[in-house]
């Protein structure tokens, strides 16, 4: 099965982390973000990985060549100035054949690939993207009034949201809708499929799951990695 991890990102908000290696290869506990998301895949069937790259991309290439010591065939895929969150996949088109998965390369999770690709493939739609439940708390009590007077307060209430999660399993027929090499952001995929009235399913993620694009999230997930990841799969 193929993936393409989407390692092109100039990682701006982890500056100054970034300035000196490119995000994809931060490290956690021991092993570089993209190490462990190459890992996981392997471990779930996907032996054919693409690395979507811009940014330092020679870095990326030099630290993993071939992909041989990870069990996968690696290719490395280069676009010559930022095409987003999907305008790198069509640089791609010609060596996707069959449905794929695409992921950000900076996210953690333990997600079982292989049951997303399965339900995909049920489903059928051209496009299938994880979701995650977030619970987020709120910093300040919420008021509710009529008129000049309170009727009531909700102390610092939790605001839960269903957040797109960065990982993605799509059919071939996903590049009608794709401008080649131009950028192209996901959110633009999918306003432009549901504006044609095309079906996109939704896979509800349970695993653990942290998007370390920001600072604050890269200093925690270094701190509860060898929690997550040294746990024997179920």
């Amino acid at each position: 099965m193929k993936a393409i991890i989407l390692a092109g990102g100039l990682g701006t908000r982890l500056k100054p982390f970034t300035e000196v290696i490119p995000k994809p290869l931060l490290p956690i506990g021991e092993k570089a973000v993209l190490e462990i998301q190459i890992e996981h895949l392997e471990e779930y069937g996907f032996n054919e990985i693409y690395l979507a790259t811009n940014y330092k991309s020679r870095y990326i290439q030099n630290f993993f060549g071939d992909g041989s010591q990870y069990g996968v065939n690696l290719k490395i895929s280069k676009e010559n100035e930022p095409l987003g969150t999907v305008g790198p996949l069509s640089l791609l088109k010609n060596e996707l054949d069959r449905p794929f998965l695409v992921m950000n390369g900076d996210i953690l999770t333990k997600l079982n690939f292989s049951n997303m690709y399965e339900f995909a493939l049920k489903k059928g739609a051209e496009l299938t993207i994880g979701v995650k439940h977030m619970i987020t708390p709120f910093r300040f009590g919420n008021i509710e009034s009529e008129g000049d007077y309170v009727t009531n307060i909700e102390e610092k209430p939790d605001i839960e949201t269903n957040v797109l999660a960065g990982i993605y399993i799509m059919n071939p027929s996903i590049f009608q809708y794709i401008p080649y090499n131009k950028p192209y952001g996901m959110d633009q995929l999918i306003k432009k499929m549901l504006a044609e009235g095309k079906p996109i399913a939704k896979y509800q993620i349970n695993e653990y799951w942290l998007d370390i694009g920001v600072i604050d999230d890269y200093k925690d997930v270094q701190e509860i990695y060898n929690n997550i990841y040294d746990e024997k799969e179920e």
